[in-house]
């Protein structure tokens, strides 16, 4: 099963990789990393389809997938 994670150190919370997402299953966190901003995260692993979408728009290298 593939695994998304979104690093909030590198995030800057510009949400290319939430609306790039077919799946629907980032979000913007409810918590804030160190510069202030609500980094992405992904709510529901289990139907990531690894198309990597969100990995290709971010601009700040944050997400990585893992199969």
């Amino acid at each position: 099963m593939p695994r998304v994670t979104v690093d909030p150190f590198y995030c800057k919370g510009c949400g290319l990789c939430i609306i790039a997402c077919p799946k629907k299953i980032l979000r913007f966190s409810e918590d804030i990393n160190d510069k202030g901003y609500h980094y992405a995260e992904c709510f529901n692993q289990e139907d990531c389809t690894a198309c990597r979408l969100c990995y290709i728009t971010c601009p700040d290298v944050a997400i990585t997938i893992e199969k």
